[in-house]
């Protein structure tokens, strides 16, 4: 049975699975609340819930996992301390934010090196939609994953962002304000959450009579919902064309082309974690 009160030696479900490379704690935190995991046979909803990665059966819909990963998330198996793996990826456009697809689309993992998908249990941090493009970090480090994907570290990421129309500053006030967003939830529910950006400025407008007024903006959030730039724009009246995240805390894409990836070094996982440290300090 999953424990409620932590065991000696045991770990959170969520830790578990996401050093198991299932996905960020947040995304398993999310499996979890929607009663896709198992612990023995019984569906979890609720946290904190403790297991131990030996004894325990998890499943996620249906399937066991391999939580292997889970008792060797800070050392390898000849106790040495385990190698974190961090690749920035610049994700092009049609190209899915998932680790798997049944439909065999293209996804972010294809941009990692086959030496390091064959060895590690890499998985994606936060996510961009199929018609979004940019900054994508892949890692296999659940607790810093969790620590710059969950809204309490606060963690900036950054946007371009080009829309139809010339945007006002009164749509650029609403923007900066907030509105509520209604997102449906795996247990058929609905759920209303506001939403707000963290900064919104014009960059540059364009009149062009031939292709129509465009406005490029640049957006600034430290939570993000479910495709939350596109809807809030939706709602004061501007569409967006195209979506690139040129920016994760202080890394920024630089030069690197769309499709292209790059191991982090030291200084700038360090600048990471300080990003982190300086939200939640």
């Amino acid at each position: 049975m999953p424990k409620t009160q932590r065991p000696q030696g045991g770990v959170r479900l969520q830790k578990a699975m996401a050093d198991a490379g299932v996905g960020a704690r947040r995304d398993c935190e999310e499996m979890i609340a929607a009663g896709r995991v198992k612990v023995n046979g019984r569906v979890v909803r609720s946290l904190p819930c403790f297991i131990d990665p030996l004894r325990d059966v998890v499943e996620l819909d249906d399937k066991t996992l391999d939580l292997s990963g889970a008792r060797t998330a800070r050392s390898a198996g000849d106790g040495k301390p385990r190698a974190f793996i961090y690749l920035l990826v610049n994700k092009p456009k049609g190209v899915i934010t998932t680790t798997r697809d049944p439909e065999g689309r293209r996804n972010v993992l294809d941009f990692a090196p086959l030496s390091l998908r064959r060895t590690e249990r890499l998985f994606p941090l936060g996510r961009l939609d199929g018609d979004s493009t940019g900054l994508l970090l892949i890692t296999n480090d659940g607790d810093l994953a969790y620590q710059l994907t969950h809204p309490k570290f606060g963690v900036t990421k950054e946007y371009r962002v080009l829309c139809t129309g010339l945007a006002t500053d009164e749509q650029l006030r609403r923007l900066r304000e907030g509105m509520y967003l209604i997102t449906p939830t795996q247990a058929g529910e609905k759920s209303a959450k506001k939403a707000s950006m963290e900064s919104v400025r014009v960059l540059k407008r364009y009149v062009d009579r031939n292709r129509g007024d465009r406005t490029l903006l640049s957006v600034t959030l430290r939570e993000g919902q479910n495709r939350e730039i596109r809807r809030m724009l939706a709602r004061v009246g501007l569409k967006v064309r195209e979506l690139e995240r040129v920016a994760i805390g202080p890394l920024r894409i630089g030069d690197l082309k769309p499709g292209q990836s790059k191991l982090l070094g030291k200084k700038d996982v360090e600048r990471l974690r300080s990003a982190v440290m300086e939200r939640s300090g």
